[in-house]
């Protein structure tokens, strides 16, 4: 089985890329943020103590809202508001929060592995770098796409300011950084089908791949 990581900055098409693969190719997708959601709902390991970390009360984590909804889960705008007030909170969950991730990741790479099933395992997040995944994973994909169409898509899809836009990205990592760490970049910034468009970019990293790793049946 082939690990691939999928990163890149908000609005560059990762989830296009992610949807042609699972549609042409033999492979399991996962993507961070739906495992940490996973985690993090009633029953998951991260659940409980999420809960008794939000409702910690500091001088900084003072009054708010309920944390929870009617059917359990966290709030999610309401732990927001909480981290928000709270920088060292923040720093606390993210210590809670990504180790329990990172082992939940690798421990699906490891039953994959052993089922023997795909082809490809896909991992999927915009922390891959930060979180060391280059150093575990076959092979690193950068999805790159102009900021001024990212931008576009930002707005058409998501109706985002021009203000809100300029903040994600700046808090993002540079595409140097995701140049440096990424062994292979997909530009989806032109026509995703056309002649040289996404499409014909991931045929061409999937083959090399196969001829480096060699192709499963």
């Amino acid at each position: 089985m082939i690990t691939i990581g999928v990163t890149g900055g908000v609005g560059a098409g990762k989830s296009e890329i992610l949807r042609y693969l699972e549609k042409n190719y033999n492979c399991r997708i996962l993507m961070s943020d739906n495992a940490a959601k996973e985690l993090e709902a009633p029953g998951g390991i991260l659940y409980e103590p999420l809960v008794r970390l939000l409702e910690e009360k500091t001088p900084e984590n003072g009054a708010h809202g309920p944390l929870l909804l009617e059917n359990g889960e966290i709030d999610k705008q309401e732990m927001a508001g909480r981290i928000f007030s709270d920088p060292l909170l923040l720093t606390r969950i993210n210590e809670l929060v990504h180790p329990a991730v990172n082992k939940y990741i690798r421990d699906e790479i490891g039953r994959e592995r052993i089922s023997g099933e795909k082809e490809f395992f896909i991992l999927e997040s915009a922390l891959l770098i930060e979180n060391g995944y280059d150093r575990i994973l076959d092979s690193m994909w950068y999805i790159y796409c102009e900021e001024s169409v990212r931008s576009m898509r930002l707005k058409a899809s998501r109706g985002y300011s021009d203000e809100k836009i300029r903040s994600i990205m700046m808090r993002q990592v540079s595409e140097e950084v995701f140049r440096t760490h990424c062994d292979t970049v997909i530009d989806n910034t032109l026509d995703f089908d056309g002649p040289r468009g996404a499409a014909v970019q991931v045929d061409e990293a999937v083959a090399r791949l196969r001829e480096k790793f060699g192709a499963q049946q």
